[in-house]
């Protein structure tokens, strides 16, 4: 016999159909050393709005984080891999860019998360009786 989750809506109250919204997939991935966060999807959005806005300060502000704690995280990941991930354009009041190593790490954790997330829609599909989605489709 079927338990609750495995039946279908028709199943679980006959004659009345219920849509159900498909539930979607959460992955909080990160990269860590003994020193810190190496990198992870909190960087990825922070490097991707920097790159966006032309500045670390209004990434902050887009993210809701203040900016000491943003660069705070930058700071820790550039220690840690012994790289810039932002420079500075002009002078102190022009902005930030990414650096090719910011952009370059910034591509590959993306490629990554979505690698993992795709694994884990299709794992969960093959496990529960409901779609899925992914956190971008929602």
């Amino acid at each position: 016999m079927n338990t609750a989750l495995q039946r279908t809506p028709q199943e679980l109250i006959p004659g009345e159909e219920i849509e159900r919204e498909a539930p979607t997939i959460r992955l909080h991935l990160w990269l860590e050393s003994d020193e810190g966060v190496f990198f992870g999807y909190g960087r990825l959005l922070l490097l991707d709005k920097v790159e966006k806005t032309g500045s670390l300060k209004k990434a902050a502000e887009a993210l809701g984080m203040s900016y000491r704690a943003a660069w705070g995280k930058i700071k820790t990941s550039e220690e840690i891999m012994n790289t810039k991930l932002i420079e500075r354009v002009g002078n102190r009041r022009s902005g930030q860019k990414l650096t090719a190593e910011g952009r370059e790490l910034m591509n590959m954790f993306h490629t990554w998360f979505e690698s993992v997330e795709k694994a884990a829609k299709d794992n969960a599909e093959d496990i529960f009786p409901w779609n899925t989605k992914s956190y971008h489709d929602r």
